[in-house]
């Protein structure tokens, strides 16, 4: 399946209204779980439906309802219904190939973007839609499969982190686009640590499978700018919201958001170039080894030129040659001949071709 243009023949002509699944199901069944919050207490359940989450609805606390699976469209209509969700926020949700974006309703804040993993077997990154919908005191995060990049999230929350624990569901929200953004920036360290162990096998011994390490990082590479700058984007609209959802310290702190995405779309940047002269160095040497290889055997052939340029004419049929009875001719051969080869690689040398 295509990684960069995801697109289902079904989906044309959809109505924006229309709650259809569009994408891969990853999950056979819905996964609820919910954490609910406030300065002195947590608790943490598994639901097994969206409407027992909003028994802990509460104006003196946070409940984050995670959602795992999103493949029954009629599943995520009824949780719009329960929690007054405006139906093109289920119909986003729904559309797993769409960009990052950033839309403010007015009960609720969405956002959508991408979370990474990487393979470290088979240096492949994969990725999955994750959007948010937030209020003061719910957040609801919806996922294509179990499995997240939050548990240091889950574990601040069960620590206790003032910060945390006595803020409303913006700082939450903050909170897990920081740990987003920071996995990216991780992805791209060890993605670029391998990059970088090509340059002394590039200059050393480079081969086919030194091509093929490139153009395999290239395409992670593109798939990384694919994903990180629509997410960018859509960091600089969540900026520039003016929302009584969001309070102004949480404002501050999603301008922190900008600066480490900017960083990990300029490590993308300079890494997609360090491939590319990578490339050329790969070029670059090949040549340079088949050129040393060709001065040698071009060096080889003209020495035996005139050499065989000797034996040729030492070695022709006419009755009377001056020196065929001489006794000492075959050494005097060998001796034209070593000096001739003698002379021409002094020459060689002091022209500097050797």
């Amino acid at each position: 399946m295509a990684r960069f243009l995801k697109s289902k023949k079904e989906s044309i002509g959809l109505s924006p209204y229309d709650l259809k699944f569009l994408g891969e199901q990853k999950l056979e069944f819905i996964r609820y779980s919910l954490i609910n919050y406030n300065e002195h207490r947590l608790e943490e359940k598994e639901l097994a439906a969206s409407e027992e989450a909003l028994n802990y609805l509460s104006n003196d606390s946070v409940s984050w309802l995670n959602i795992d699976g999103l493949h029954e469209p009629e599943v995520l209509n009824r949780l719009s219904d329960q929690f007054d969700l405006e139906k093109l926020i289920v119909a986003d949700v729904l559309d797993t190939h769409r960009r990052p974006k950033v839309h403010e309703y007015d009960n609720c804040i969405f956002i959508s973007t991408k979370m990474l993993q990487f393979d470290n077997d088979d240096e492949e990154i994969t990725s999955e839609n994750l959007a948010f919908v937030f209020n003061k005191n719910v957040l609801i995060s919806f996922q294509e499969r179990v499995g997240d990049v939050f548990t240091p999230v889950r574990e601040r929350l069960r620590k206790n982190r003032k910060r945390l624990r006595g803020s409303k569901a913006d700082y939450l929200a903050f909170v897990l686009l920081d740990v987003v953004i920071d996995n990216y920036i991780h992805i791209i360290s060890r993605l670029g640590e391998k990059i970088e162990e090509l340059d002394d096998e590039l200059i050393e011994q480079p081969s086919s499978d030194s091509l093929e390490k490139i153009n395999k990082y290239k395409v992670e590479i593109s798939y990384l700018r694919k994903i990180i700058k629509p997410c960018r984007e859509m960091i600089i609209n969540l900026c520039k919201l003016d929302s009584e959802l969001v309070d102004k310290q949480v404002m501050m702190h999603f301008h922190e958001l900008k600066h480490n995405i900017d960083l990990a779309n300029e490590a993308v940047d300079n890494y997609r170039e360090i491939l590319s002269d990578q490339l050329n160095i790969f070029h670059t040497t090949v040549a340079y080894k088949l050129n040393d290889v060709l001065k040698m055997l071009t060096i080889f052939s003209v020495i035996f030129i005139p050499i065989t340029f000797i034996a040729g004419v030492y070695g022709t049929n006419f009755d009377h040659i001056p020196e065929l009875h001489y006794k000492y001719s075959y050494f005097v051969m060998w001796l034209v001949i070593i000096a001739v080869v003698v002379i021409m690689i002094v020459y060689f040398k002091r022209k500097k071709w050797l």
